[in-house]
């Protein structure tokens, strides 16, 4: 007598998993006469996949990231063109000029600020020094003609300080374990579905069940042979 065979879902990575279960449900759907008999079986079924669905969006990377990563890269090029512009400018010969570019300068020593440290230390100096620059050093930045480019600076680095608000915000949203818990729920609706469909096939024989079965099974036989994950190859679950 056939019945679907077993297999170990909590072994598939969760893009592997969410493919499973997706092409399982559209194979069910289309057995029409099964689905209409497991109708209930498969509302919970679905019901519980789009959950996943949702979850395994929002485990991935934030799109804010790279939206973060443009406005860093701005910032910093401002920051660099600042810096290289007073350094430039700390020798030009005439007095008030070069007097300002080396109190800048050494300003700019005193904080000591390199666009490649952690994001958060570098946005937080930057607010600092942008601060300076328009307020006690307005003057020296005036006499160089840096007034449009501290702006632009300060607005660059308030703009990742934003993005990264946001993206923390984003992250604060998620529902700890989502993914976990949704993976759990989309994988006992499918038991119980199989149950059933077993409980059919004793009961009236497997005949009207029979193509499923095969595909499903041979399905199955796959996922074992080519997407189960090796211990050292299993993925965290980042929600966890």
């Amino acid at each position: 007598m056939k019945q679907i065979d077993t297999i170990r879902l909590d072994r598939l990575n969760n893009g592997a998993h969410f493919t499973f279960h997706t092409n399982t449900l559209a194979r069910v759907k289309a057995e029409t006469a099964l689905a209409e008999k497991c109708a209930k079986f498969v509302t919970v079924y679905e019901t519980d996949l789009a959950a996943e669905d949702e979850a395994l969006k929002i485990s991935q990377k934030s799109l804010i990231t790279d939206d973060i990563a443009a406005a860093d890269k701005l910032r910093d090029s401002l920051y660099r063109s600042y810096r290289k512009a007073v350094k430039g400018m700390t020798g030009f010969p005439v007095a008030n000029i070069a007097e300002a570019a080396k109190v800048l300068a050494q300003h700019i020593k005193d904080y000591g600020i390199d666009p490649q440290m952690q994001l958060d230390k570098e946005t937080g100096l930057l607010t600092n020094l942008c601060n300076d620059l328009t307020g006690k050093y307005a003057a020296q930045v005036a006499t160089l003609g840096f007034t449009d480019v501290v702006t632009q600076l300060a607005e660059a680095n308030e703009r990742v300080n934003t993005l990264i608000e946001e993206r923390d915000n984003e992250y604060a949203a998620r529902t700890v374990g989502a993914m976990k818990t949704a993976r759990t729920a989309v994988d006992e609706a499918y038991r119980q579905l199989v149950q059933v469909v077993n409980a059919f096939v004793l009961i009236e024989g497997e005949d009207a069940y029979a193509a499923f079965i095969d595909l499903q099974n041979s399905v199955i036989l796959r996922y074992k042979q080519d997407a189960f994950t090796r211990p050292e190859e299993e993925e965290e679950d980042p929600e966890a």
